[in-house]
C-alpha cells in the first residue's frame, strides 16, 4: 500500500477517505464494553497456570540463571 501525504489531497480527497473510513466503521460489529472485558478476564484466567510471569520461572529451565556467584577480596 502506497504512502500518501495527506498534505498533498485536494479537500474532495480528504472528504472521500473519511467517508470511506466511516462505512468501513459501520461495517465493524460493534460490542458491550462489559462483555469484553468478561471475556478477557476469563481468557487470562484460563492461561493463569502456565503463565511465566504469574507463577515464574522454576530455577532449573531459567536460562539466565546465573552460573557462578561473584567472589568480592
Amino acid at each position: 500500500m502506497p504512502v500518501i501525504n495527506i498534505d498533498d489531497l485536494t479537500d474532495k480527497d480528504k472528504a472521500v477517505m473519511e467517508v470511506n473510513q466511516r462505512k468501513l466503521e459501520m461495517k465493524l460489529e460493534r460490542w458491550l464494553t462489559s462483555k469484553c472485558c468478561e471475556e478477557i478476564k476469563d481468557y487470562i484466567q484460563a492461561g493463569e497456570e502456565e503463565d511465566t510471569l504469574v507463577k515464574g520461572i522454576s530455577e532449573e529451565k531459567n536460562p539466565f540463571k546465573e552460573k557462578g556467584g561473584c567472589v568480592v577480596c
